[in-house]
């Protein structure tokens, strides 16, 4: 794809949008000059009157015959002026509802019938410009070389736009200029984005589809969506580093939530048997291409199960919501195909070491797993323990190895404070996470419903916290108390929305399934 820089214009808004203090651009004091001048001509450029839309541009191009034409009449459309081509006293334009263009005709002597032809000479000619909103009303009808076309018997301006967008241009040969494809600027502007670049709706139409499917799975099997607080007391149900707040009227320090999961697992000592959330999750950590400080997650938990079950369970839904969205459960993703159709292969964590390394570090204590990281040049830090250490080996040498849906399973009981010890392997806890394309899509366990040994593993948080391990989990005495009131066993389950869809829709960077991704603050370091 050919591209050159961005026309000056661009630049020229680009510089007044990061900073107010500037002198408008030329292009914008014309169209505030526009603005003016249509209110002095007694048009509201913000009229509040409804507006009423009758029909969809994408309806009209996938249903117009040239046999139903009669029946495309008093056609009433509102959207964005994308381009305007002034031939006389007839003219054409393209407006853009909801991601779709379609072909106006404007006739000065129907939209300013008898002697006023100045509304048509200063409306349409001079102050309309490209990324004003207009209703227009009129019949289809197809020109005569074949293109579905509104011809416009009334246009109406809705909301004028006081910046110029930037320009696309295609050549006939399909090449590109002039794009607007800086990503700095498409996720600092998505708004902006989306007006250009309406390809990019396709993802986030597939986003809240997928979701969508992963909601009619789970209500179907009777499981209950719940709300749980965003706001907590105690930083719980991962190890994650926390954002920290304080509550003025309460004078207590509160953080924003890394999990849900003590909170759902409360429901179930409640005596509710499967409840799902999903909501967003807030971990002060860093950020590359699939982390996001703020991010969407799904949990669920379901009593009187296990995490062979959620296996099976997990391989069902993804298939479902593929299936349900996308009509396949194969999926392109770069240069891979991935099948979301099970079974997935599972493999123990430290035979997946084995495999990829063919050392066996299952015995290894903390001094030993610290010198096999020294040895394959694998970063370390002295508040690391053991599970950290074998999570680091295991990042290094398996992750980037697993392109199909696979299950690591089997961790060792350092990793995972919240799950239920391996019912015939000593030192394990039952835990499986699914990796697909080299990323951590899922996490699950057996989970740990025994008080006394839940809270032993947190006082072990609690040492790791005091060696510097800022990630460590928190003591929930409230969580403890009640677990002594029975928690049944279950299966618990949390898959990364933002991840899933990532690999569902092709997407190499989790900016790209994020309307509004966190970035850093125009001009600062």
């Amino acid at each position: 794809m050919k591209k050159r820089p961005f026309p000056e214009i661009w630049f020229e808004e680009h510089r007044f949008f990061m900073s107010t203090e500037l002198p408008l651009s030329e292009q914008e004091a014309i169209r505030r000059q526009s603005l003016e001048q249509i209110r002095a001509a007694g048009i509201d450029p913000y009229p509040a009157d409804l507006y009423p839309v009758n029909a969809a541009a994408k309806d009209i191009l996938a249903q117009f015959t040239d046999e139903s034409a009669g029946i495309w009449t008093e056609i009433c459309l509102a959207g964005r002026l994308m381009s305007k081509r002034i031939q006389g006293k007839a003219s054409f334009a393209v407006l853009m509802q909801d991601g779709v263009r379609i072909q106006l005709y404007v006739n000065r002597d129907e939209i300013c019938p008898g002697e006023n032809k100045e509304g048509y000479n200063q409306l349409f000619k001079k102050w309309l410009d490209i990324g004003d909103i207009i209703g227009v009303k009129g019949y289809v009808f197809r020109t005569m070389v074949g293109e579905i076309t509104l011809h416009v018997q009334e246009l109406t301006l809705l909301s004028k736009c006081l910046r110029p967008l930037p320009i696309v241009k295609t050549d006939a040969e399909g090449n590109v200029y002039d794009a607007f494809s800086d990503p700095e600027l498409r996720h600092r502007m998505r708004y902006v984005d989306l007006i250009v670049n309406p390809e990019i709706r396709a993802t986030f139409i597939a986003r809240s589809r997928i979701v969508s499917a992963m909601r009619s799975f789970f209500d179907a099997k009777g499981w209950l969506e719940v709300e749980t607080p965003i706001l907590q007391s105690v930083h719980g149900g991962a190890a994650a580093r926390p954002f920290k707040s304080h509550h003025q009227a309460l004078d207590v320090p509160l953080f924003l939530r890394i999990a849900n999961e003590l909170y759902l697992k409360r429901l179930l000592v409640g005596g509710l048997d499967g409840v799902y959330e999903i909501g967003k999750m807030f971990r002060n950590e860093g950020m590359d291409k699939t982390h996001n400080p703020e991010f969407t997650s799904m949990e669920i938990y379901v009593a009187y199960k296990d995490y062979e079950w959620m296996m099976n369970m997990v391989e069902e839904c993804l298939a479902y919501i593929s299936v349900s969205v996308f009509g396949s459960t194969q999926a392109e993703y770069g240069a891979h195909r991935i099948n979301f159709q099970g079974p997935y292969a599972r493999i123990p964590l430290f035979d997946a070491i084995m495999q990829q390394t063919g050392v066996d570090v299952s015995g290894m204590n903390e001094q030993e797993l610290r010198e096999q990281c020294r040895q394959w040049n694998i970063s370390t830090s002295p508040e690391m323990g053991k599970g950290k250490l074998i999570d680091q080996i295991f990042g290094e040498k398996v992750e980037k190895s697993l392109i199909q849906p696979t299950y690591i399973t089997d961790y060792p009981i350092e990793m995972t404070p919240l799950a239920k010890k391996h019912r015939s392997k000593e030192g394990l806890v039952e835990r499986f996470e699914l990796f697909i394309c080299g990323k951590e899509v899922a996490n699950a366990y057996s989970e740990l419903n025994d008080p006394i040994d839940q809270r032993q593993r947190f006082e072990e948080q609690l040492a790791l916290a005091n060696r510097g391990d800022a990630d460590a989990m928190a003591l929930d005495e409230d969580f403890l108390k009640s677990m002594e009131f029975a928690m049944p066993p279950a299966s618990g389950l949390g898959i990364g929305i933002d991840r899933l869809v990532m690999m569902m829709t092709n997407q190499t960077s989790i900016q790209e399934v994020l309307f509004f991704p966190q970035m850093r603050p125009e001009g600062g370091k």
